[in-house]
């Protein structure tokens, strides 16, 4: 019986070749690369980069796509595939070296973001990352400080990533058709970050605290860990919004605070 596609998995399979092609040659593969497919579901990525790479992991959460990829792809290479829900998995195991993890994917539209957050707390083993995504969660991966799309998630993903958006991706290209556009974007995690968090948690607190109530301003969304005072000192205007400053001025308000 052919699989269908189930809402509960947000499943959406790409079928355009054009744009498959497209994908392979933006995440440029090579033997013996360690590549991790997350949500591979027929294969239609896979097919194409486990031939050249030889070796392959895919973490696949629909049970029924399974001896599909593992039946089909036997002759093309060493596919490795784990069962499991990416928002729990440890991609660290799958790695031996820092920084040699590939990880692709065309992610489920409904845990993008907490997955992101997911494979950005384990940065240490990822050499890059190339997603399929709804579009608008590219915009605000990419997008600069006073642009709208801004928040906290480019925050985030830029204070540990190199992050570009490469291109669009229309609706006709998937089986069923999503509702929405997509993008392609790459992530690339900082060898030796921009500026640094001397304390990232307390970063990460400070970021939720101020987009916590976007339209208002730093002296009022920062009250409870930072003076309007303190602001000011460090070259930061306590009425500015938090879509208006920099990952660096970020960065600045998090190292005041940690050592007041």
């Amino acid at each position: 019986m052919k699989h269908r596609a189930r809402k509960r998995f947000g499943q959406n399979f790409l079928t355009d070749a054009v744009i498959i092609d497209r994908i392979v040659a933006a995440i440029n593969p090579k033997a013996g690369d360690k590549l991790v497919e997350i949500g591979p579901g027929h294969g239609a990525l896979t097919k194409q980069l486990l031939p050249i790479t030889g070796i392959m992991d895919v973490i696949e959460l629909d049970r029924d796509l399974i001896p599909e990829l593992q039946a089909f792809y036997t002759e093309l290479g060493q596919l490795t595939v784990h069962q499991a829900d990416a928002l729990q998995f440890n991609f660290s195991q799958l790695s031996h070296e820092p920084k040699n993890l590939r990880v692709v994917g065309n992610l489920p539209y409904n845990i993008s973001t907490p997955l992101i957050f997911h494979l950005l707390s384990q940065k240490d083993c990822i050499n890059d990352m190339h997603f399929m995504l709804q579009k608008e969660v590219v915009e605000r991966l990419s997008a600069n400080p006073g642009d709208k799309n801004y928040g906290r998630l480019s925050v985030m993903a830029q204070y540990h990533c190199q992050v570009d958006y490469l291109f669009l991706v229309p609706p006709d290209a998937f089986q069923p058709q999503p509702k929405v556009d997509s993008a392609i974007v790459r992530l690339v995690p900082y060898a030796a970050l921009p500026c640094v968090a001397n304390n990232e948690r307390l970063f990460a607190d400070v970021v939720r605290q101020a987009f916590s109530q976007r339209r208002k301003t730093l002296r009022n969304t920062l009250k409870s860990l930072i003076s309007a005072e303190q602001l000011s000192e460090q070259g930061i205007s306590p009425q500015q919004r938090p879509e208006q400053l920099s990952v660096e001025e970020f960065v600045r308000i998090a190292n005041h605070i940690d050592k007041i």
